[in-house]
């Protein structure tokens, strides 16, 4: 009778991801999260190492257009599937909706935490092309943000879903100068 084999943490596996589009055929360590990959074997930075512990958001990215905390996901079970980071969001050089929104009203402090809001943020435009404000709440209850009120960052993906629809939207002075 055979013994079990005992992997170590150093196993190899080969993998085939798809990410922002492109075919990325590699050989990982079978204990990687899908966040290791991108950010280790794939040098795709911007997908943040946050809590780790899937509370916070940081690291969302996109498989198959649904919000996937990458540091709870093991790398294994998203092979061919396909998994959008912030680095695939824009279309080019020309910034995504969202993106340019953000930039505009000023909804990015520190940033650490946008990639993973943009993209959830995404991810529920996609599936509601005029969610409410309580809708956008309920959409990004799992990304923390330590630096704003997240009131920018509302308005934001609210300007950047009005323009989306086609309207002709700005941002309010409020939003752009604040309260005074």
């Amino acid at each position: 009778m055979s013994q079990p084999i005992a992997l170590s943490r150093t196993h190899k596996v080969p993998g085939r991801f798809v990410v922002n589009g492109e075919v990325h055929e590699i050989v990982f360590a079978s204990h990687k999260t899908l966040l290791e990959v991108l950010r280790e074997d794939l040098g795709l930075r911007g997908t943040k190492h946050g809590c780790e512990l899937g509370e916070c958001g940081a690291c969302a990215v996109l498989v198959e257009s649904v919000p996937v905390l990458s540091c709870l996901a093991l790398a294994q079970a998203h092979q061919d599937q396909e998994i959008t980071t912030i680095e695939g969001m824009a279309e080019g050089p020309a910034l995504h909706p969202l993106q340019a929104s953000f930039v505009e009203v000023g909804a990015a402090q520190c940033g650490y935490c946008t990639p993973g809001v943009l993209l959830t943020a995404q991810a529920l435009l996609e599936e509601d092309s005029a969610p409410t404000r309580e809708d956008i709440k309920e959409a990004l209850a799992g990304n923390l943000c330590r630096c704003t009120g997240y009131i920018k960052i509302y308005e934001a993906i609210e300007l950047a879903a009005a323009r989306m629809r086609g309207e002709h939207a700005a941002p309010s002075k409020e939003s752009l100068y604040g309260s005074q």
